[in-house]
């Protein structure tokens, strides 16, 4: 079957790889309709390379079961599904605790087992959430980052009328951190990215202010914007150093900041910002992949639920749709960064 391979840092290869068979009654084996490239794909490309030289990459997804076995009581043949990607063992403790998200075994498939680049992929059962048949595709493979935020919101203490900010707004992360703020009930949102495009992106998707942090001081906007009282929620959705040692600075006293990117790198912070924590009596909370219990959890039905009813608008978020064939091409314009290139689907049938 075809295939995208990572082998090392800034090396994917199209190419073969052998397709998966039913090994166990809990197997099934879906058909991939569409994949997307996510952020934490860019950042792994750029500085860390492969955790398994030439596995098959990738972890969001959807398609159409083709095979299940014969200990599978909940999908059939033709049923459109979209897959959860974190792998966790059943005896683990805090995946028996009902905590699948802290567990110790939790890694993601396209590390250790093949990922979703590719035209199949076998997962157990219950690691697929079927989908409405008249939910497409591309939008069925955007579940998986949705989940992504909402876990995060699922953490915090956000209610409706609350002002919340987000920082790195303009990546899949952030896009769908906007638009859940808005089904959570917030007043105000304010959009802060370094990139104009995907701040407009942003307000077209309910951001109610947004803020070029190149050119723009953050802090006096925020405070401008929220009346001198800055936001009750702030999220970190762009996963730099610089952004995760300054999120502290945009948050009300009493208010939250939650962390859903990842800086792969150390984070120095300035005395000014620490103390934010300290004197704004902040509460910081830590948010790590999609998934809860009863696993996958509530984030995916939730997901779903609002895609298929069009209050998650995925369609402005897709700036490329490419075959597969196409991957390592883009992998190297992402790199590249002389366009404006937001979220892309790959398609392993084109």
């Amino acid at each position: 079957m075809k295939s995208l391979k990572l082998y090392g840092a800034r090396d994917i290869r199209f190419g073969g790889a052998e397709k998966p068979q039913i090994l166990d009654g809990k197997d099934v084996i879906v058909k991939i309709k569409a994949c997307g490239i996510c952020g934490s794909d860019i950042s792994r490309y750029k500085k860390l390379g492969a955790v398994t030289p030439g596995q098959v990459w990738g972890h969001e997804f959807a398609g159409v079961v083709e095979q299940v076995g014969d200990q599978v009581t909940d999908l059939k043949v033709g049923d459109h599904v979209a897959g959860c990607p974190a792998l966790i063992e059943e005896d683990d403790y805090y995946y028996r605790a009902g905590q699948p998200a802290r567990a110790n075994s939790l890694h993601a498939i396209g590390a250790k087992e093949p990922g979703g680049f590719a035209e199949y992929i076998k997962l157990p059962e219950k690691n697929l959430v079927k989908v409405p048949d008249d939910l497409d595709f591309e939008s069925a493979s955007m579940v998986e980052p949705s989940t992504v935020v909402l876990h995060g919101y699922y953490r915090t203490n956000l209610s409706v009328g609350d002002d919340v900010v987000i920082v790195g707004a303009g990546g899949t992360i952030g896009l769908f951190a906007v638009q859940w703020a808005k089904i959570f009930g917030a007043k105000k949102v304010i959009a802060v990215d370094i990139d104009d495009e995907k701040l407009q992106i942003a307000k077209e998707l309910g951001a109610d202010y947004t803020i070029n942090s190149l050119n723009e001081d953050v802090l006096t906007k925020v405070a401008e914007y929220t009346d001198g009282m800055n936001a009750d929620i702030v999220v970190e959705a762009a996963g730099t150093p610089h952004t995760a040692a300054t999120v502290f600075g945009y948050a009300k006293k009493g208010g939250g900041v939650v962390f859903l990117g990842i800086p792969y790198a150390d984070v120095a912070m300035e005395r000014f910002y620490f103390e934010k924590i300290l004197r704004s009596e902040l509460t910081v909370w830590g948010s790590w992949s999609c998934v809860s219990a009863p696993f996958p959890g509530k984030e995916w039905a939730t997901t779903v639920h609002f895609m298929h009813n069009n209050r998650l608008n995925t369609k402005k978020m897709i700036t490329h749709r490419i075959p597969l064939e196409e991957g390592s091409e883009m992998f190297e314009r992402l790199m590249e960064r002389k366009e404006l290139i937001g979220k892309v689907i790959m398609y392993p049938e084109s």
